[in-house]
């Protein structure tokens, strides 16, 4: 006889709440700065150089906030999908993520900080490492979900979004003589938007536990 999974202290939808609520005040914090702080240029200025001087604490914690929204995130998919759905790899890539978003908002990077110093090296890897992680991880979760029958029609939607902020990922990184604030920006609202739908869809889902061990989409009936 199957044993059906028990009730969680820590339900996918809590999780999900908790997620779509610091990635809206990471949003909100990064937006307004960008008005506050008339001394940058944000056509240029990379959102790390707000991590310094006015409001600098606050954008601060914002990051920290957005690394703990991550790995929220990730270990409310990984429960909210039928079992056989489920992967470790984007909880794990999530998990780096935010740990490296940490790291990028306690190192010093400003526009007066030596490029040269082991400071801004730390800062620069810890940054290159987010991005990368946080959009391999999005297009991974959004992979698992046409396993599952329940979230499969969200694949249509979650996938190609987190496609796009991968190659976007990637323009910023390459195209050298692009404003850096700029294509730096428009790479993270795309992310941001990926996070809040798939935040916003995880805190109204409910699954009926009868059908957490069943519900995954057989493996022949992908194309």
């Amino acid at each position: 006889m199957q044993t059906l999974p028990g009730p969680s202290r820590l339900e996918p939808r809590v999780l999900g709440g908790a997620a779509l609520a610091a990635v809206i005040f990471f949003a909100l914090v990064t937006g307004a700065v960008q008005v506050l702080r008339g001394d940058l240029d944000w056509l240029r200025a990379p959102l790390s150089f707000y991590l310094l001087g006015n409001y600098g604490g606050l954008v601060r914690v914002a990051y920290f906030g957005l690394g703990a929204a991550l790995a929220l995130l990730g270990a409310g998919y990984y429960r909210a999908l039928a079992v056989p759905a489920r992967s470790g790899a984007p909880l794990l890539l999530f998990v780096v993520a935010g740990l490296a978003l940490g790291v990028t908002a306690s190192t010093d990077s400003g526009p007066d900080t030596d490029r040269a110093s082991l400071a801004a090296l730390v800062h620069g890897l810890a940054a290159s490492a987010a991005f990368l992680c946080i959009t391999v991880a999005m297009m991974l979760q959004a992979v698992r979900l046409r396993r599952d029958s329940e979230w499969r029609r969200r694949f249509g939607v979650a996938f190609p979004l987190a496609a796009v902020s991968f190659i976007a990922m990637w323009v910023h990184a390459l195209w050298r003589d692009a404003p850096r604030g700029l294509t730096q920006k428009l790479v993270i609202v795309l992310i941001l938007a990926w996070l809040v739908l798939m935040a916003w869809w995880l805190q109204r889902h409910r699954r009926d536990a009868r059908h957490a061990v069943t519900a995954a989409v057989p493996t022949e009936s992908l194309p």
